[in-house]
């Protein structure tokens, strides 16, 4: 099997997006509140950024119809999707159910928090950075949580899991 070089630009821009695909990535769900209530947005564009200061990254869609409460929230948190909980995935993403008939608790800055989740990152907004149909946004981890667990996968347009210990 050969691989094919190309520009990202133009016609060539489904070709990228399915290269980019090769890149397997976890699944979050961020959540803020919103004078409407809680608002939960499915995003697999999450990074770690720094240990010190602990600094993580998350980048929504300009497209989004939640994007100007998520590029306007001083706080948020995100929830790191088990292998189990592609519940939660659909839930959160266009057209879910939401928060409708979901528990959830507040946190100390009163954003929702949605307990059972592989891990969380409660953070306050750093900074925000163009990242062109994306915005990238940094956030200050205040408090983090973790249990055991294997992650939620998504790669190449499908969702599954991942098994541990292969070396």
């Amino acid at each position: 099997m050969t691989d094919e070089t190309f520009s990202p630009i133009g016609a060539n821009q489904r070709a990228f997006r399915d290269a980019l695909g090769r890149f397997a990535t976890g699944v979050t769900v961020v959540t803020i509140p919103t004078l409407e209530g809680p608002m939960g947005f499915t995003a697999n564009s999450f990074a770690s950024v720094s240990l010190d200061p602990p600094l993580v990254l998350w980048a929504p869609s300009r497209a989004s119809m939640r994007f100007p409460y998520f590029a306007a929230a001083r706080h948020y948190v995100i929830h790191v999707l088990g292998s189990e909980q592609m519940d939660l995935c659909r839930r959160f993403a266009r057209g879910g159910a939401g928060f409708d008939g979901l528990p959830y608790s507040l946190n100390p800055e009163g954003i929702p928090v949605i307990e059972g989740t592989l891990a969380r990152f409660d953070c306050a907004h750093r900074a925000s950075h163009d990242g062109g149909d994306h915005l990238i946004l940094i956030g200050e981890v205040l408090r983090a949580s973790a249990r055991a667990g294997t992650p939620l996968v998504f790669s190449q347009g499908s969702y599954g899991g991942f098994t541990l210990g292969l070396d």
